[in-house]
């Protein structure tokens, strides 16, 4: 007997135009396309899915038929029931060869021209590596020790060699992580930095903050070029981070950063947080800038001669973190090779806030650099700081708060999402919901651009939305904050008692950081 799904049976009865889905052998959301009607004037456009991932497209059939696709399959197979004649015909999944190669469309996709006509309607291969990028900014949540009561709390789990393999993210093993990145918790953001419980502990004043990865040579080739991946940790699922923030513009060169105008000024939190050091910590005896800075420099001169592109990542204080990164980097002029050319940068941002004034969105479009920042309207974080001074208020009004230290402006192309649009999401999300990477990630799967109805491309499990929050509907049976440790990360000894085991060391800083740094000009330990 096959199992029944009332729960199913009442969300589609519900809609209007839905085929009914009564009775199912197996049921997983990992490739769902949820049976819409079909948009008299806004055909779907071919869907492509590159690295791996079969491209899909919509098309019309003949009866009307519900599918569920599995990967937790092995023969991805449609269970197929309950054939509903219905007056309009829904899409359903069929297979098509790629359209292009992302080797021939990696500039494109990487912002050589800001996005023009890539964002509405939405480009299925930028579609794919924004996911694809946001994985790599979710890798930081996932990897990370949040428990107080863990003696490794504030680090990451894993080592780096086993990064991507230790999260079940082979899509992702085409890299390779080269760093980690540390910054001290001295500063005042007691909500972005953890600390264990325990006296003994792997470190007093550091936390792990994110991660520098570098494609292999197969990977290298498909995407066009050897692409350097800068991933920064945001704030793990409180919000309280906001009311940290001094919200009080300082000048970026105040902190080292060789900027010619003492105009361009970014958040003083964001900046300490990226520039601040404990010489007595030998995880942060390096700032986080050093840090960047001296990785980078490595990573270009070891692949001098090749096709390079930077790409920096981060979501909510972590895509703070990205662009002000990104922005040293090309302020710096660290991307310029000595045949002159200037290797490409980018930012693909999750869910940030603003970092700085006006002055510093000039300065970084003056520059060249690329960035692309994902939101979720109805998220509070990308609309702060600079709650009332920021680049929606008339001209007029900026011009005279100019010199204001609270008046904000965003920087780059926005791509505005919206969750209400999404059939399996709360319409009335709490505020952390609302700010959720994963949610962010779901909606980018579902859109096609304005006015387009929300469909699935790739098949992206929207059970991952409920991983840190309660967003998705009660009906689709997906427990809220389902991920954990089992038993809390405690294991059995060999004498049988429960204990928290020990960790390979986590590695710090490389012997050639000074190196690069001297390189670099700046001033050595």
């Amino acid at each position: 007997m096959q199992p029944t799904f009332p729960h199913l049976d009442h969300y589609f009865h519900d809609q209007p135009n839905f085929c009914s889905v009564s009775s199912m052998a197996a049921i997983s959301l990992s490739h769902t396309l949820l049976p819409f009607p079909t948009p008299r004037h806004t055909p779907l456009q071919s869907i492509t899915h590159q690295l791996g991932v079969l491209p899909k497209v919509a098309t019309k059939t003949t009866p009307t038929i519900c599918k569920v696709l599995s990967k937790t399959t092995d023969s991805l197979s449609a269970v197929i029931t309950d054939l509903v004649e219905e007056d309009e015909e829904p899409y359903t999944i069929t297979s098509q060869l790629p359209e292009r190669q992302l080797a021939d469309a990696w500039r494109e996709i990487h912002g050589q021209d800001d996005w023009v006509g890539l964002l509405d309607p939405m480009d299925p291969l930028l579609r794919s590596e924004l996911i694809r990028y946001g994985d790599m900014a979710q890798a930081c949540y996932d990897a990370f020790d949040f428990d107080p009561f863990s003696k490794y709390c504030g680090s990451c789990r894993f080592t780096r060699h086993d990064f991507f393999d230790s999260l079940g993210m082979t899509s992702h093993q085409g890299y390779d992580v080269s760093r980690y990145l540390f910054a001290t918790s001295n500063i005042n953001l007691p909500n972005f930095f953890k600390k264990s419980r325990w006296p003994k502990v792997w470190s007093k004043n550091a936390n792990w903050i994110g991660y520098v990865a570098v494609s292999n040579d197969e990977t290298t080739k498909r995407l066009g070029r050897r692409d350097i991946t800068i991933a920064w940790r945001g704030t793990v699922t409180r919000l309280e981070w906001i009311a940290d923030l001094m919200d009080f513009l300082k000048p970026i060169s105040s902190n080292k950063i060789p900027c010619p105008d003492p105009t361009v000024k970014a958040e003083s939190g964001f900046l300490d947080l990226y520039t601040d050091k404990d010489e007595a910590c030998r995880f942060c005896k390096f700032s986080a800038r050093e840090q960047i800075l001296s990785e980078v420099k490595r990573l270009l001169d070891m692949y001098a001669g090749e096709e390079v592109s930077i790409t920096f990542t981060g979501h909510s204080l972590g895509a703070a973190l990205a662009v002000l990164s990104a922005y040293d980097i090309v302020e710096t002029g660290l991307n310029v090779l000595l045949d002159g050319r200037a290797v490409p940068l980018c930012v693909f941002s999750f869910a940030g806030p603003r970092v700085g004034n006006v002055r510093f969105k000039e300065r970084l479009e003056t520059l060249g650099l690329k960035v692309l920042r994902v939101v979720n309207i109805h998220d509070m974080v990308p609309k702060s700081p600079g709650f009332f001074f920021n680049e929606q208020v008339p001209t007029m009004v900026m011009k005279w708060a100019e010199g204001l230290p609270w008046s904000y402006s965003h920087v780059g192309v926005e791509l505005g999402l919206d969750h209400k649009n999404s059939p399996f999401l709360k319409q009335n999300a709490d505020p952390v919901s609302a700010h959720n990477l994963e949610a962010h990630l779901h909606l980018l799967d579902g859109y096609h651009g304005k006015g387009h109805r929300f469909v699935l491309a790739s098949g992206r499990d929207p059970a991952l939305v409920n991983k840190a929050c309660d967003f998705l509907k009660d009906h689709y049976l997906v427990p809220p904050y389902w991920r954990q440790d089992e038993n809390k990360g405690m294991v059995r000894s060999k004498d049988g008692r429960w204990v928290q085991p020990e960790r390979p060391k986590l590695d710090d800083h490389s012997s050639d950081v000074h190196h690069h740094l001297n390189q670099l000009g700046l001033p050595s330990l």
